[in-house]
C-alpha cells in the first residue's frame, strides 16, 4: 500500500482484520457473523468501532430515507461488508453513496465470498466540494 493513501493505518489494520477472519471463518456464513468477528478483530487491534451506524438521505434538504453502514473505524473509515458471490459495481455505488452522505472520506468494502475479495474507495471533501458546485 501506498504511504500517502489517506488513512492508510487505519486501512492497512482493516485489511489485516479482514483476512485474519477470512481465514479463520471461511465462506459461508451471514454477513453479521462477519460483521461481529470483525469488531472483534478490529478492537482487538486497538481500534475504536461502530456498528450499523445511521446515514441519513437528503433530498432538497429534506430527509428521504437513511442508510446503515456496517462498520465504523476510528471515525474516518467506513467499512461496508458483503458474504457473496462476488462483488458488483452496484456494492461500489452503495459504499460511494455512504461517504457522499458523511463527512468521511475512506470506505472499503470487503466481501467474505468464496474468494476474499475488497475494493477501496476515497471522496475527498475536495471532490464532494466540486459535486455540489
Amino acid at each position: 500500500m501506498k504511504e500517502n493513501y489517506l488513512h492508510t493505518d487505519i486501512t492497512g489494520k482493516i485489511l489485516k482484520a479482514f483476512f485474519k477472519v477470512y481465514n479463520t471463518l471461511g465462506y459461508g456464513f451471514l454477513e453479521k457473523v462477519y460483521e461481529n468477528a470483525m469488531l472483534i478483530e478490529l478492537r482487538k487491534m486497538g481500534l475504536k468501532c461502530s456498528n450499523q451506524l445511521p446515514i441519513k438521505v437528503f433530498y432538497e434538504n429534506e430527509k428521504v430515507g437513511d442508510y446503515y453502514s456496517d462498520i465504523l473505524v476510528e471515525d474516518k473509515v467506513i467499512v461496508e461488508l458483503k458474504a457473496i458471490e462476488a462483488l458488483a459495481p452496484e456494492h461500489e455505488t452503495i459504499l460511494v453513496n455512504y461517504l457522499k452522505g458523511t463527512e468521511i472520506e475512506v470506505g472499503l468494502l470487503l466481501n467474505f465470498g468464496p474468494k476474499p475479495q475488497y475494493k477501496r474507495r476515497v471522496l475527498t471533501k475536495e471532490y464532494l466540494r466540486g459535486l455540489k458546485k
